[in-house]
């Protein structure tokens, strides 16, 4: 369906749908990662990390816990298990 024939409550419902995902990704950025705080504005600085950021949004749930900020912080003391975690693509959980 284009949005040329999409009544106004299902552009409504998308919008909503939409909204939602990009205020929990941008809130966890932002409060996790402390995204908009950052200090790095030049050259292809602010792309890498973005996208590192990304990478370790998007491997987290494989690796077990729910919380974003208690990964984070058992990742940032056992890096072995970050290390382990990236190069078997997500299949470990943490210990």
């Amino acid at each position: 369906m284009t949005m040329a024939h999409a009544q106004p409550v299902e552009i409504a419902a998308w919008m909503r749908g939409h909204w939602g995902v990009e205020n929990r990704l941008h809130h966890v950025r932002d409060v996790t990662y402390w995204e908009d705080a950052s200090r790095i504005r030049t050259g292809s600085g602010p792309r890498v990390m973005a996208t590192l950021m990304n990478l370790a949004f998007g491997m987290q749930p494989a690796a077990g816990p729910l919380n974003i900020a208690e990964a984070c912080r058992h990742y940032q003391h056992f890096l072995q298990d970050a290390i382990k975690l990236v190069l078997t693509s997500g299949k470990t959980t943490l210990t």
